[in-house]
């Protein structure tokens, strides 16, 4: 199964709600990046076991350690969570940029250092969140 299809059958096996959401986010992270990396990480580790949700990766994003190691990355991703959807936005040195420059604008949302947390959709003013996401990837494209 490619990456593609992966991807499909995640967003597919959510709830009705959360499928439409992810859909339409999906759709909106693929406007902002139309040819970026596609990612998805199934939250399993190398023995099998779950560590995480799912995500779906977008981009692509060299991290760099303080030990001069690298790693590659997705720029952004988008996750189902027990309550609703998470966002991540990678690579923002400043884990308090989000928050301040987002959160009250954002609608019901969580905001940290690097991701973003609703329930719906329908609750966050989507053009703040598309911004966030377009800061994050030019952030990492310069870096």
């Amino acid at each position: 199964m490619d990456i593609q299809e992966q991807i499909e059958e995640y967003i597919s096996s959510q709830s009705e709600s959360k499928r439409s959401d992810m859909r339409e986010l999906h759709r909106i992270i693929l406007e902002v990046m139309p040819a970026c990396k596609l990612w998805f990480l199934d939250g399993k580790n190398s023995e099998n076991k779950t560590v995480s949700n799912p995500n779906i990766g977008y981009g692509l994003y060299t991290m760099k350690y303080t030990d001069g190691k690298t790693r590659e990355f997705y720029q952004i991703g988008m996750s189902a969570n027990k309550t609703g959807i998470s966002i991540y936005i990678l690579g923002i040195e400043d884990k308090t940029y989000l928050a301040q420059t987002y959160g009250k604008e954002l609608g019901k949302a969580s905001v940290t250092g690097y991701c973003i947390r609703f329930n719906n959709l329908k609750d966050i003013n989507i053009s703040i969140l598309e911004a966030a996401i377009r800061y994050g990837v030019k952030v990492t494209s310069e870096n």
